[in-house]
């Protein structure tokens, strides 16, 4: 069993597992972090960013000043931004058979893997994952096709070069890999051979191997998931939460009695509790309003948005915020919105008995039924015209490169008044404001990550209590900026197996057991003989019948009957004499009668050695070596198969 790791980034995995002829990969996220190298795409035109001087190297060789440009200290690429890409050349990705898609994060490199390596399998994903994933997806492309750049950089990507550019495009990874955004097309290709799933299915996979989607807490429709075959099981556990918020809980209880368990996903704010972000968040939203100032939060069109709106639901009234608009911006906010009332059956319970009342689960419906949340598609049309301020303004995309929230950076920047408050973690907010210094407008950090910390994946571990854990490397050792705090680490016993970007890992455990069913006819015809209290032992001569990875015993077919011959040598054709079989040894040989029996059979000169397994006799006069081992009896003699055949019947 290997594993082989495509990803670097610990919360957008992408694993492939070869197990029992079946290639499986585990989730095909998409590290967007590459964007930040990228200047912001503006709505309309930015005279300041379009004045920005070009970079050339010091010493003048080397000179890309129409692809690289200087902003605040900086160096921007100026181009349509690109993503970094699982790893393509590890193996091929045209053998996978089956993609697991643990939640809508983790889905948003699938265009990439299905459309251009000759992929022809399957992609298994729970319905409010792949629906919530077309709406990501559809939004990244309308980010991207709604500002078409005139330019592509691509000399900046030449490897010769990269060793001299500055830092952090030196330290990039893989520039010469990193693509453009996928089109519509590919997203709908990509998608149509995803097939539904819900929790707890099982689903068949060749007859080798089962997987079952579980309810991993994180978010809507996410997942966790078992492979299994009869006598082995792994576990992948990527995104789970064991907060209270609007998902399903998580199911512990099925991860335990696995083999190996694959742990990817933890919160990437493992320092940040995310009750006391969402206060934090609250009370920097309403100091800004009431001096009149307005707020931007960047954020994904689904996920904590929903949470955010719901405490924002709570606190408009008593903090006296019930005039102030609130605005979500998002080619797909409409269909964000109503996904979330829809999709019941995979809520918590407190939200799905909401239903049955009835009243919408989220209370985001009330809050546009009051008109006090309005949602609109871009910027242009009926927002310019309803749009007033003081106001909070909820937009992606949260890397601050492209989309809406670029024009309001523009736009709100240079007043002390308004606030950015940064809500995602996955997105160093200090490099997503760069491109913007100098920057008056006050930034504040309150990343809400909901996924496992480090001290609830421990108490998780140590109730399921797997064999073997694999996990990124990241997880083996404290943060770079807090390396003396051991509790931000996975200590194990036994230790964590970690793996990075392009490692490939053996999985330390051999396959041992296979199930064979056998025909009722032919169990019928086995005479058990009991060899100890409770154990019997029968013998069998039949035909293995393998197929679709499924082996059954067969009864031997008879030999078709003997045509009569047209010679008159005789008149009966007597029916061929069947060998009888030989008998089937079991069990360790006894040492002392079985000196006895050579003795019996002339073989006195025998030298008896003992050894860490067993014995070695030595037949001096025959010059024979015979190994008597507790799984095995070994006979060494030099050209004598007579000799060898006669000391294998006595044993």
């Amino acid at each position: 069993m290997k594993l082989y790791c495509l990803s670097g980034h610990p919360t957008l995995p992408c694993n492939v597992l070869k197990f029992k002829s079946t290639t499986i990969m585990l989730d095909c996220g998409l590290d967007t972090t590459s964007v930040l190298n990228f200047l912001p795409l503006p709505l309309v035109h930015s005279p300041r960013l379009s004045k920005l001087t070009g970079w050339t190297s010091k010493d003048g060789t080397v000179n890309l000043e129409k692809e690289l440009k200087e902003c605040a200290g900086r160096v921007f690429v100026d181009s349509q931004p690109e993503f970094c890409l699982p790893e393509r050349e590890l193996l091929d990705l045209s053998t996978i058979d089956v993609i697991l898609i643990s939640n809508y994060h983790c889905m948003m490199a699938l265009p990439y893997i299905t459309e251009h390596t000759g992929f022809t399998g399957t992609v298994y994903a729970t319905e409010p994952t792949l629906q919530i994933g077309r709406l990501l997806m559809e939004e990244l492309v309308n980010f991207m096709e709604r500002v078409p750049k005139a330019q592509s950089a691509t000399c900046w990507k030449n490897k010769d070069l990269q060793r001299v550019l500055p830092g952090p495009l030196k330290e990039a990874v893989d520039v010469w890999t990193w693509k453009r955004c996928y089109s519509m097309h590919e997203v709908n290709s990509a998608l149509s051979k995803v097939q539904l799933v819900g929790y707890s299915q099982k689903v068949e996979l060749f007859g080798a191997v089962q997987v079952s989607p579980l309810s991993s807490g994180y978010s809507l429709g996410s997942s966790n998931w078992i492979i299994q075959s009869h006598h082995e099981k792994v576990s992948y556990v990527s995104g789970s939460s064991l907060l209270t918020t609007h998902p399903q809980p998580m199911d512990q209880s099925s991860l335990k009695n696995s083999d190996v368990l694959i742990l990817t996903g933890l919160t990437q704010m493992p320092t940040a509790n995310p009750d006391g972000m969402l206060g934090e968040f609250c009370s920097n939203l309403a100091m800004t309003i009431r001096a009149g100032g307005n707020v931007l939060v960047p954020c994904y069109s689904s996920g904590v948005i929903y949470d955010l709106l719901e405490c924002l639901y709570q606190f408009i009234e008593s903090a006296n915020l019930g005039t102030t608009p609130f605005y979500f911006i998002s080619p797909v906010a409409n269909s964000s919105l109503e996904f979330s009332q829809i999709f019941a059956e995979w809520l918590c319970h407190n939200k799905q008995t909401k239903v049955y009342l009835p009243e919408p689960p989220f209370p985001h419906a009330e809050l546009i039924q009051t008109n006090k949340l309005k949602h609109y598609p871009s910027i242009h049309g009926d927002f310019s015209s309803e749009f007033r301020q003081p106001c909070v303004v909820f937009t992606g995309h949260p890397s601050l490169r492209f989309g809406d929230v670029v024009h309001f950076m523009e736009l709100w920047g240079k007043s002390s008044l308004n606030t950015v408050i940064f809500t995602e973690p996955d997105f160093s907010y200090l490099d997503a404001l760069a491109p913007y210094q100098p920057l008056a407008m006050k930034c504040v950090y309150c990343p809400i990550d909901t996924r496992l910390n480090f001290h609830q994946v421990s108490k998780l571990l140590k109730e399921v209590q797997p064999l073997h854990v694999v996990c990124p490397e990241q997880y083996t050792q404290p943060p770079l900026s807090q390396s003396h705090r051991s509790d931000l680490m996975l200590e194990l016993t036994p230790p964590p197996m970690p793996y990075r970007r392009c490692s490939v890992l053996n999985l330390p455990f051999r396959r041992r057991y296979e199930r064979v069913y056998i025909l009722p006819e032919l169990a019928n015809s086995l005479t058990p003989n009991e060899v100890k209290p409770g154990v019997s032992v029968a013998t069998v001569s039949a035909v293995l019948h393998s197929k679709d990875n499924k082996h059954t015993l067969q009864s031997v077919p008879k030999p078709p009957p003997v045509a009569p011959s047209k010679k008159r040598k005789r008149v009966v054709e007597e029916p061929p004499v069947g060998l009888a079989p030989k008998p089937l040894l079991s069990g360790a040989v006894p040492l002392e009668s079985f000196l006895v029996t050579l003795q019996k059979h002339g073989i006195t000169e025998v030298k008896v050695e003992e050894t860490p397994d067993g014995h070695i006799l030595h037949l001096q006069a025959e010059d024979t070596l015979i190994q008597l081992e507790d799984d095995g009896t070994h006979i060494v003699c030099d050209n004598n198969e007579p000799l060898r055949t006669t000391l294998r019947d006595l044993g």
